[in-house]
């Protein structure tokens, strides 16, 4: 029996996430985004799947880097267009018992008083099954939809993330004390204002007295998921995240990451078991080895041209139509994303023309990895990547939706099952419960969080 494998779902409130042009194909059903039963019916399969979580991608801006426009985003529906997916949470979770959500909400322009409600909200209502992906936005016309004449700066960005989180766990750990609602009819007291604190919070980039507006949730904090690689990506992620969702390159960088975070996370005091890792994965499952080639030949033919050229130009800041095709990318600093950037450039084997790199984002899935075969062939490569990583599991996305999500529930989970590396129950109580053991509700006392409790 080898280590438990954890899976998230990975997914967008949006026409398409990252399987671009896959919307054309007959099987899609991604136009019923706007349908709240087609976000009840994916629930309720990922519960079936004993899915950790449904992991929600956001995106505040058009991807209209690449020529200089968002018509080929708009053109082959590029996360364009989307809406809030925090409203989803709540009616998925009355229609489930145990699968939770982790929702992305960057902390770049968004008031941290107001997020703090929310989150708390949603803890409640879901019964604490609820995590909050915490990121930075990194589009420019993000930016100027906010008011700004130009993109807050890579690590200016994280700069404010690092104060964002102090706020946050100051309203949710220490403005209300545990047993601040009392209820008391005989005195006519619901809440005891003694047990009522302001946090009188006055930083650099933000400033406010409090206090938090809500009485405290289930978890107080969700569980804190992080996706970003660069080094001070990584540097945050040691310090705040319990969750780390990272594209897989190859397993060498895979194990970097993995080690590095979790060795950051010990010289926070925490320990190396607090960080879980998520690698972005995509599958291609068939019967057979050669149905599953037949399905991806079919899918590559669907496949974009501008599309994730786009996308790519949104991740990076580069325009890939700039180049000549036998120009070499090479790499230069941005504030976009610094290891999407760096994929192809300075973590290439070797150096890559406009041309080759074109050809990369061309392939389905992105910039995940794609595993295509049989179910038992899947299961294998999935027991791979954990065994020489390190990871606890997968993001995993669906390039048809939602068919190719039924074919690794009804094919591949029974496998991982039979192996003894995959849940066949889900474990009782919250979110961070069900990640990290029994009784384990609130963030741990060595989470930098915790040192705001009263």
């Amino acid at each position: 029996m080898g280590k438990q494998i954890r899976l998230n779902a990975f997914d967008i409130n949006a026409a398409m996430h990252n399987a671009h042009g896959l919307w054309k194909h007959p099987e899609s059903e991604r136009h019923r985004y706007k349908d709240l039963k087609y976000w009840v019916e994916l629930a309720r399969l990922l519960e079936r799947g004993k899915f950790d979580a449904l992991f929600l991608a956001d995106v505040f801006g058009f991807y209209d880097v690449y020529k200089g426009s968002r018509d080929a985003a708009l053109r082959d529906a590029i996360q364009v267009p989307i809406n809030d997916p925090s409203l989803l949470i709540p009616t998925m979770a009355y229609e489930t018992e145990h699968l939770c959500f982790a929702v992305t909400v960057p902390t770049t322009y968004e008031h941290p008083y107001a997020h703090a409600r929310r989150m708390t909200t949603l803890d409640h209502l879901t019964g604490g099954r609820i995590g909050w992906n915490v990121v930075t936005s990194f589009l420019p016309s993000a930016a100027r939809n906010f008011g700004l004449e130009k993109m807050i700066g890579h690590d200016e960005r994280y700069d404010i993330a690092d104060e964002y989180m102090e706020v946050v766990y100051k309203l949710w750990e220490g403005s209300w004390e545990d047993g601040a609602v009392v209820r008391d009819a005989a005195r006519g007291v619901y809440t005891d204002p003694a047990k009522v604190h302001e946090i009188d919070h006055r930083g650099r980039h933000c400033r406010l007295p409090g206090p938090h507006l809500s009485e405290p949730s289930p978890q107080r904090t969700p569980v804190l998921y992080q996706a970003g690689a660069s080094a001070r990506g990584r540097a945050f992620a040691a310090k705040h995240a319990e969750c780390v969702f990272i594209d897989g390159h190859s397993f060498e960088s895979m194990k970097f990451y993995v080690d590095d975070i979790r060795a950051q996370a010990v010289r926070h005091g925490r320990q190396p078991d607090d960080v879980q890792v998520y690698m972005a994965l995509s599958t291609v499952v068939g019967r057979t080895s050669a149905e599953a080639e037949e399905k991806f030949r079919e899918l590559t033919r669907l496949a974009s041209e501008e599309g994730p050229q786009a996308l790519y130009g949104g991740y990076t800041g580069i325009d890939l139509s700039r180049g000549a095709p036998d120009d070499v990318l090479a790499y230069r600093n941005t504030d976009h994303g610094q290891t999407v950037m760096a994929r192809f450039t300075t973590m290439a084997e070797k150096p890559l023309t406009y041309g080759e790199v074109v050809e990369k984002v061309k392939k389905i899935g992105g910039r995940a990895v794609v595993l295509t075969g049989s179910a038992e062939e899947v299961a294998d490569r999935m027991q791979e990547w954990a065994e020489k990583t390190g990871i606890d599991g997968f993001n995993l996305g669906h390039l048809v939706t939602p068919s190719s999500l039924k074919d690794f529930v009804d094919l591949v989970v029974p496998i991982l099952q039979e192996r003894g590396v995959y849940k066949t129950e889900y474990a009782p109580g919250t979110m961070r419960e069900k990640l990290f053991g029994a009784g384990r509700s609130r963030l741990p006392e060595r989470h930098p969080g915790a040192g705001y409790r009263r």
